[in-house]
């Protein structure tokens, strides 16, 4: 099922929906369900799943010159989206990226998914290739969401890149992209941010994820802008519950998001881990009802590898 059927079937009611990151490379599928198996509790209808691109590493060499090696660390996005589907009977949302990937590679993995029965997919540019410090899309790949979101429309009117395939049915797929309460760091202003977020609509976007905050007026203001500009589409606020006191740095650093002071002195007058952890839930679960108040269409979490806190959460909610 699409997430905006989901989404309309719910009537009104705030859905729980999490993202999660693929194993390590060696890792089985048991890793991933023993950090889902908690949080499916609460029946999320749809489960996102990351994609990772490839990244440089260096190694040294007998004759001392480094050499230089890509490798993938979190693989098998699709493959993971399937046994998802299989093992819980949920919807899984694969991301599908423009880094790392030519149009044909993202056909090829829009043709497994739709193979798989796979209805939902999230589109973004994705993140910058380690080490590099700007975006560079593959030769003969997508550098924009934008252009991503054309192909996979152009797959939905049976429009396929392999001139073999003219006469293959179209798919489906329900199309997710990012939103940025707080701008994305690369647009020099919200209002360019806005005419951005309001063409991936126009092409074809049908439901919009944010980017985690952690002051619900960021929120708020967002989808007022969003409207004012004519953007209609409904927008889940993404979460994450704090866990350490190095995400106080490591996030705005990765996320270009800013912490409420608030927040952030209470985790720095914590005196041990679990303070902290206490100290992030709580605050989630506030800005959960706040939000839940306002009427959104889900709670969508990041949990990054770790359930508990948003088990926590959602065991106050749901």
């Amino acid at each position: 099922m699409k997430v905006t059927e989901h989404i309309e079937k719910a009537n009104g009611d705030t859905l729980f929906s999490f993202e999660v990151l693929p194993p390590l490379k060696g890792q089985n599928i048991r890793s991933l369900f023993d950090h889902m198996d908690p949080l499916m509790e609460f029946n999320p209808p749809f489960v996102d799943v990351t994609y990772h691109r490839e990244e440089f590493v260096y190694k040294k060499r007998e004759n001392g010159l480094l050499e230089r090696k890509t490798v993938r660390k979190r693989p098998g996005t699709v493959g993971i989206c399937a046994a998802i589907q299989n093992h819980y009977k949920v919807d899984a949302v694969p991301h599908i990226i423009c880094g790392g990937f030519t149009k044909e590679d993202t056909e090829n993995a829009l043709i497994d998914l739709n193979f798989l029965g796979i209805d939902n997919v999230l589109l973004i540019q994705g993140d910058t290739r380690k080490p590099e410090r700007e975006f560079k899309p593959e030769p003969g790949g997508h550098a924009y969401a934008s252009e991503l979101i054309e192909q996979v429309v152009d797959l939905n009117n049976g429009v396929y890149l392999d001139e073999e395939l003219e006469n293959a049915k179209p798919s489906d797929f329900c199309i997710g992209v990012a939103g940025y309460p707080e701008k994305h760091f690369a647009a020099p202003n919200m209002q360019t941010d806005l005419k951005y977020l309001k063409l991936k609509q126009d092409i074809g976007g049908d439901y919009i994820v944010t980017q985690m905050f952690f002051d619900n007026k960021c929120y708020f203001d967002f989808v007022q802008k969003c409207r004012e500009a004519g953007i209609t589409l409904p927008i889940i606020p993404g979460l994450k519950p704090i866990t350490s006191k190095k995400q106080l740095t490591i996030l705005p650093q990765l996320f270009h998001v800013d912490l409420p002071m608030e927040l952030s002195k209470a985790i720095e007058e914590c005196k041990t881990k679990e303070e902290v952890v206490q100290v992030g839930i709580e605050w989630t679960i506030q800005q959960s009802k706040e939000l839940m108040a306002f009427g959104v269409p889900s709670l969508h979490y990041y949990s990054m590898g770790k359930s508990i806190s948003v088990y926590e959460v959602a065991k106050e909610l749901f």
